[in-house]
C-alpha cells in the first residue's frame, strides 16, 4: 500500500490543488492531506496569509473529494513556532515529523510544489516529489477576495471549484477582517509562520 503526503496551507483550496490532488490519487492507495496549523495554546492562529481556520479548509476539500481522501491535522505546529528551528537540531520538528506519518503504512512519499519546501522534506526524509509549480496560487486568490472587499474588480470565483466558493462566501466576514489589516507573517527558511506565537 502506497501512501502520498500532501502538506500545504490550502488556504483556499482552489483549482491548482484539485489538479494536485486528483494527479496524487492516481499515483496511490491514499492520499493524507495535512492543511497546515499554528496554534497558541487552544486556539489557532489565523492572518491575512492564513484567514480561513482548519474547520473552513477541511470543509472546502471534503465539499469536492468528500471521503475518498484523508484530511488530518497532524500537520500542526505549537507555539512558540521557533522552537522548530534550526531544522534536524529541534526536537520539536522531530516530533511534528513523527506525527505526520502517523497512521502510514507501507511505502510513502510527499508531495510540494516548492524546491526549498522540497529540500526540508528531504532532510526529513520524507522522500518528497517536486512537482511543477503551478501558475495559480492560493496567494493570488486572496488578494483577489481582498480587493473584492475593497471595491475593486475581481474574478476569484473562476479560481476556486464552485462549492468552494460557497464556502467562502459563508466566510465572507473573515475575508472582509483580513482585507484591511496587514500581514503579520515572518518568513524563515522559505516558510511563512505567524508572527503571533513565534515567540511566545
Amino acid at each position: 500500500m502506497k501512501t502520498i503526503l500532501y502538506l500545504a496551507h490550502l488556504n483556499p483550496l482552489t483549482n491548482a490543488h484539485i489538479e494536485i490532488i486528483n494527479q496524487l490519487k492516481q499515483d496511490a492507495d491514499i492520499v493524507k492531506v495535512m492543511p497546515v496549523i499554528f496554534k497558541l495554546g487552544d486556539k489557532e492562529v489565523t492572518s491575512k496569509s492564513f484567514p480561513f481556520n482548519f474547520e473552513v479548509r477541511k470543509n472546502m476539500i471534503e465539499s469536492v473529494f468528500g471521503d475518498s481522501i484523508l484530511i488530518t491535522d497532524d500537520y500542526t505546529f505549537e507555539a512558540p513556532f521557533k522552537k522548530y528551528l534550526p531544522p534536524l537540531l529541534s526536537l520539536k520538528s522531530w516530533k511534528l515529523r513523527k506525527k505526520i506519518l502517523k497512521g502510514v503504512k507501507g511505502e510513502y512519499s510527499s508531495y510540494t510544489g516548492d524546491k526549498a519546501e522540497g529540500y526540508m522534506l528531504k532532510l526529513y526524509r520524507l522522500k518528497p516529489k517536486v512537482g511543477e509549480r503551478r501558475s495559480l496560487s492560493a496567494a493570488s486568490v486572496k488578494e483577489k477576495m481582498y480587493d473584492t472587499v475593497l471595491g475593486k474588480k475581481s474574478d476569484w470565483k473562476v479560481d476556486v471549484p464552485e462549492v468552494v466558493g460557497k464556502i467562502i462566501e459563508k466566510n465572507w466576514n473573515v475575508v472582509e477582517r483580513y482585507s484591511k489589516l496587514e500581514d503579520n507573517t515572518k518568513r524563515v527558511l522559505g516558510m511563512k509562520f505567524p508572527l503571533e506565537g513565534y515567540s511566545e
